[in-house]
Order: structure tokens, then C-alpha cells, then sequence
């Protein structure tokens, strides 16, 4: 069963002031942030906001992302009043009036940052879950941990090729394309970015720099073993355990179609050979197989 629902913490404080998140989880795209968000916004002690994606960092440090972002904080607002529409359910006024204040005057300074989580409890652990972070460059993972000194890092890996056909079909299906031949699909490796976020090999050591406690998780332990997953997670972060409801469903998942031929998953595994390098030297046997 595929869930899309609202991501987002039991717990609302109106009144709350501005802090700083004390997690993040930075990826990767496709790897089961999604599904980690939607457990985690069931526990007490965590407080995720109602977009899920903050992309403050990225705002700041990838130019490239920033006409995106402003177009993720202009739809947000809107779309989580769609939701609660659709559900029968009031929009509470002080989740409006959030989305307002966190949406409208200047935003991405530090200070808007903070402001982001003011409404989590003092009880709970404020956190920022942006896949995109995982890609930052240098100074920016750099400017993370200035700020963030004591955050804790959650990454999730997938296998590097279902990782980038997973992001593959998903980008064709935004974009209204489907490639009718094996050319046309093979032209489609020419986009960097399904590389660029699975570049294990350049951004965990990035982070590891900076937390070296990061904790670094296989994508397919959501699917054999989602306990050990969230039980990892409530460790890491320093919270007690949670009965979650729905852990084996999945959250955004790809819908049927749009698969690739033979020739570009043979191409993938050639061009992804130094990320499998790297995770079976950094990670070792046991992770790798659990990647899928």
C-alpha cells in the first residue's frame, strides 16, 4: 500500500520560540527518507515540520537549487491545506498562521531557520530532514556544522543503480516524457544529477569530516527489517521506543512503468563501479547486503 500522507509531528506549540534543529537527515534522494519522516513524525519526542524538506542549507550553498526551493515554499502552504481539505479535517489556525509567517517576508537567514521550529515542543527533538543536503559542497557541510555542532546525522544508502532509475523514473514522469527506444534511454544518463546524488563516495567522507557519529543506514533494512531500522534511529537520536503504525508501508513510492532496458542498467553498473568500491571498503559485506 502507498501512503502519501501528511508528514507531520502530533504535537504543535503556537507559542513556542525559535530553535535550532537537533537532527538532520540528509538523504539520500530516493533511499527512504520518506518513509523514515513518516515514523518518526508519530514519535513524541521528535517534531518534523508539516513540509518535511526545510532546504535552508542548499538554498544558501547550491545557487542552482534556489529557483526550486522558492517554488517548494510557494506550493507547500497551499498544498497542505489541500490535504487537510481532502481529509474533512479543519486547518487549525495556528498551523495557517505558521505556514504564513515561515512563507511570507524575508526568508533563509538563520534566525528564519530557527523560527522554522519554534512550533516543537520543548519535549522533542526538532528535526530537518532535506535529502539534499547529502550533496552539499565542502563549505557548506562546513557551514552545517558551525551552526549545528551537536546535531545528529542520519543518511540513508541505497544501491547506487536502483537508486538512480528510481530517480530516473520519477524525473521522466514530472517531466511527461517516455523514451520509446533504447537510444533515447541511454540519452537520458546524460542528466548528471542521477550521479551527483548517489556520489556516496564524495559526500559521506564529506560529512564524516564533521560527524564522525553519523549514523549510515541500508536502504533495504527498511524493507526486511524495519525494527532494527527505527530502533538504530531512536538510539542515535536518544529517544525511547515507539509503537509505529503502518512500517512496511511505503511512502511516495514509484508507480508502475516507465522501466528501463537491460542495456542502461548494464551501463549504470559500469559507470557506478568506484560507489560499490567505496561502500564495500568503507561499509563492509554486511552493509552491502542489505543496500537492496
Amino acid at each position: 500500500m502507498t501512503q502519501s500522507m501528511l508528514t507531520i509531528s502530533p504535537a504543535f506549540d503556537p507559542k513556542g520560540a525559535p530553535r535550532k534543529p537537533g537532527a538532520l537527515c540528509i538523504g539520500a534522494q530516493k533511499a527512504g527518507t520518506s518513509w523514515l519522516a513518516q515514523m518518526l513524525g508519530q514519535h513524541p519526542q521528535v517534531w518534523i515540520p508539516p513540509f518535511k524538506e526545510v532546504q535552508y542549507f542548499n538554498f544558501l550553498h547550491v545557487p542552482d537549487h534556489q529557483r526550486w526551493i522558492r517554488w517548494h515554499y510557494r506550493n507547500k502552504p497551499q498544498e497542505i491545506r489541500e490535504r487537510h481539505k481532502a481529509r474533512g479535517v479543519p486547518m487549525p489556525e495556528a498551523l495557517d498562521a505558521y505556514l504564513n509567517g515561515i512563507t511570507g517576508g524575508k526568508m533563509f537567514h538563520n534566525q528564519w531557520y530557527k523560527r522554522v521550529f519554534a512550533p516543537a515542543p520543548v519535549h522533542a527533538t526538532p528535526m530537518d530532514f532535506t535529502p539534499e543536503y547529502s550533496t552539499l559542497p565542502a563549505e557548506g557541510v562546513a557551514a552545517v556544522a558551525r551552526l549545528l555542532p551537536k546535531a545528529r546525522v542520519v543518511y540513508l544508502v541505497r544501491d547506487p543503480v536502483d537508486r538512480a532509475i528510481s530517480q530516473l523514473r520519477m524525473n521522466l514522469r514530472r517531466a511527461g516524457r517516455e523514451p520509446a527506444t533504447v537510444a533515447e534511454w541511454m540519452a537520458e544518463l546524460d542528466d548528471p544529477v542521477l550521479f551527483d546524488r548517489g556520489d556516496y563516495a564524495s559526500y559521506v567522507p564529506r560529512w564524516q569530516a564533521h560527524y564522525p557519529d553519523m549514523l549510515i543506514l541500508p536502504f533495504g533494512r527498511i524493507a526486511t527489517a524495519p525494527h532494527a531500522v527505527l530502533e538504530a534511529v531512536e538510539d542515535h537520536l536518544g529517544i525511547g521506543p515507539m509503537p509505529y503504525a503502518n512500517m512496511g508501508s511505503k511512502v511516495f513510492a514509484n508507480p508502475k512503468g516507465l522501466m528501463p532496458p537491460p542495456e542502461l542498467r548494464e551501463e549504470l553498473s559500469r559507470r557506478m563501479a568506484p560507489q560499490y568500491d567505496f561502500l564495500r571498503s568503507h561499509m563492509g559485506p554486511d552493509f552491502m547486503a542489505e543496500l537492496r
